[in-house]
């Protein structure tokens, strides 16, 4: 998850699932606890798209790992 602080990224369910839309996503880190509803659209574009789905243990710890101080569902990292 290092590549999270150094590479351009957007985090949030809404702007990542907008990022692997456009085709631009090298590769999704979704955090096992958040809530399907939130994370669906997100793991079906990935799934369609190819792009590698990174599983985070929680949402603080995929929060942290963005440098954000909230708790993050899913995050990108882009092309």
């Amino acid at each position: 998850m290092h590549r999270l602080k150094t590479h351009q990224k957007v985090v949030g369910a809404k702007q990542t699932a907008k990022v692997l839309e456009n085709n631009q996503a090298e590769v999704v880190y979704v955090a096992k606890d958040a809530d399907e509803r939130v994370v669906r659209r997100v793991l079906e574009l990935a799934k369609e798209r190819n792009v590698p789905i990174v599983m985070v243990e929680t949402m603080a710890e995929l929060g942290k790992a963005c440098n954000v101080e909230v708790k993050t569902a899913a995050a990108v990292v882009i092309k």
